[in-house]
């Protein structure tokens, strides 16, 4: 009898799926990955990494590209900002132009700049100022956003002397664990909404939305739509100009492997680069013209504009050198061995640890999940703990939730069948007991 998940669709990995449970067949798929190479450009500090959806690893690539802009310091110093390849001066435009295809757009509606939060409080920002007279002004969220999302936009409404109680509406989930798509399109009929702000992919249980489904129904009723692509960003495909994406934000050091604090980016559609940036900053000038030190903004032309600060060089630097790999091994590659990776992980979690009282937290559809899969037990935490002490990085989310993610540059399918083998071991043999029940978050 197949299995159906909480939408009532059809459990499509366990109907389809040969699970050979065995530490060969797994080998056997390893070669068999077009995309296995890669894992040997990278540097895993531990037998298997999994968190790759909260810090990527360095790549030779990434290392190489810092190392530049280090050598250009060096060598150049001032003269870096124009005389450097590719000159830090642009910066987040090149970046931008080599992010363009990894999200579906066109080069000038991206740009690279700030840093998530940052770039939240931009562009709900300026679409709040956007809004007309008696235009809505209310925005939709969710209740399983990552919290920075509601902390910005709060900011962002306080300082509009809008109250947050009243123009912060929140739709909840029905399990806990996901977010219906008519439910959404429900609260948008519900509220006075002028921006719907959604993640592409909920941070704990690895679910992804239906971005284009949300966005035409958004547009339908008049209300911009945009999204949070932190956790899909280098790992899932998006085709934001064609869907009609109203504008977007990302970190870049997570499946883009760019490093701790990366710089992040934007992605704003070109209907409305006629907007002025609520967060106005030198950096994001008219370029031509940014030296000149005018004291009135002129904005650049497209994305650019929402720069604020000075890029920071060595928080860029390893993007392009990340990118590079990203793009060589291409983004829809990507995502096929991403499902292939965490519809096994799902397999065997289903054969190995489910009578042991480990419960899939992750849509089972693959077109409704992300590159992670979040394992749900009582004892989480102190099995997370006890998962790193044997070289196996996760992360652990409260209460219950052990978040594996099988980045696909560098997770062999060995690996994931290494990672629930231990699983099983220490459940089996109740080793994670003598760890402290308060494990960190990480």
């Amino acid at each position: 009898m197949p299995r159906r998940d909480e939408d009532g669709a059809v459990d499509s990995d366990r109907t389809r799926h040969d699970l050979h449970a065995d530490r060969e067949s797994a080998r056997e798929r390893d070669r068999a990955d077009p995309l296995s190479e890669f894992r040997q450009r990278f540097e895993i500090p531990d037998a298997h990494y999994a968190a790759g959806n909260s810090l990527g690893p360095i790549s030779d690539a990434a290392e190489a590209s810092l190392q530049r802009a280090i050598d250009q310091w060096r060598d150049l110093a001032v003269r870096g900002w124009t005389e450097a390849e590719p000159p830090w001066f642009w910066y987040g435009e090149r970046l931008g132009e080599q992010l363009a295809p990894v999200v579906g757009a066109e080069p000038a509606e991206v740009v690279v700049a700030n840093s998530t939060t940052v770039n939240i409080h931009t562009l709900i920002g300026t679409f709040l100022d956007g809004c007309g007279r008696d235009d809505p002004t209310g925005v939709l969220v969710n209740e399983l956003d990552f919290p920075t999302d509601h902390y910005a936009i709060r900011a962002q409404l306080r300082q509009r002397e809008l109250d947050p109680d009243a123009h912060l509406h929140v739709v909840e989930s029905r399990d806990g664990r996901t977010i219906r798509t008519d439910d959404v399109v429900a609260a948008m009929d519900a509220h006075d909404v002028g921006i719907v702000f959604m993640p592409s992919v909920l941070y704990r249980s690895g679910q992804l939305l239906d971005v284009e489904a949300i966005t035409a129904a958004a547009h339908e009723r008049g209300i911009l739509a945009g999204f949070d692509l932190a956790h899909s960003i280098g790992v899932v495909p998006h085709q934001l100009s064609e869907i009609g994406v109203d504008f977007a934000v990302w970190c870049s050091y997570k499946y883009l492997n760019a490093g701790p604090g990366a710089v992040a980016g934007l992605y704003v559609n070109e209907r409305h680069f006629d907007e002025t940036p609520a967060l106005a900053g030198w950096w994001g000038h008219e370029k031509g013209t940014q030296f000149e030190m005018n004291l009135e903004y002129t904005p650049a032309a497209g994305a650019g504009a929402w720069q604020s600060g000075t890029i920071p060089v060595f928080s860029a630097a390893p993007l392009f050198g990340a990118l590079e790999l990203v793009n060589e091994a291409g983004i829809e590659a990507i995502r096929q061995k991403s499902i292939a990776l965490t519809s096994y992980l799902i397999a065997l979690a289903d054969d190995r640890l489910a009578d042991r009282g480990v419960a899939v937290g992750t849509p089972r559809e693959p077109a409704r999940r992300g590159g992670h899969v979040a394992l749900e037990h009582p004892e989480a935490g102190r099995l997370s703990e006890a998962l790193r002490d044997h070289g196996v990085i996760v992360d652990y989310r409260p209460p219950n939730v052990i978040r594996v993610a099988p980045s696909p540059l560098y997770t062999s399918f060995e690996a994931v069948f290494d990672v629930v083998d231990l699983l099983a071991e220490l459940l089996a043999d109740r080793r994670y007991e003598a760890y402290d029940a308060e494990s960190e978050v990480t």
